[in-house]
């Protein structure tokens, strides 16, 4: 790997250290954690009491219909639906080391919609 690549992975692990310090989910007010790549996002609602995924969601196996954001919305909701279904309705978000913007702030906007708080 090349010094600038380094610094690069350097800069996201302390990113998601600071944000995911303040952070921490139980099972009545679980995380709500991103993964967002290039292609697809990926959410969790973790128990961390427990070390335990309560429910997740993805675009990874639906068809690739929209626009990013507007399936990253779509996942948010899918999200809070499988949330309600298990008695959650308070989150805790956690955006790891990506900005709040885009494909994240729609996650969490759909999420809200379908009914989650934050």
């Amino acid at each position: 790997m090349s010094r600038i690549s380094l610094k690069r992975t350097a800069k996201v692990l302390r990113r998601a250290r600071r944000v995911r310090a303040r952070i921490f989910g139980t099972a009545a007010r679980p995380r709500l954690t991103v993964k967002r790549s290039s292609r697809f996002i990926y959410a969790q609602l973790i128990d961390d009491e427990k070390r335990m995924t309560l429910a997740s969601a993805s675009d990874l196996g639906s068809e690739k219909k929209g626009k990013p954001v507007e399936r990253a919305a779509v996942i948010g909701k899918r999200l809070a639906e499988q949330a309600l279904k298990l008695g959650v309705d308070k989150v805790v978000f956690d955006r790891g080391s990506y900005r709040y913007h885009g494909r994240v702030a729609a996650l969490a906007d759909g999420a809200r919609e379908g009914g989650l708080k934050f």
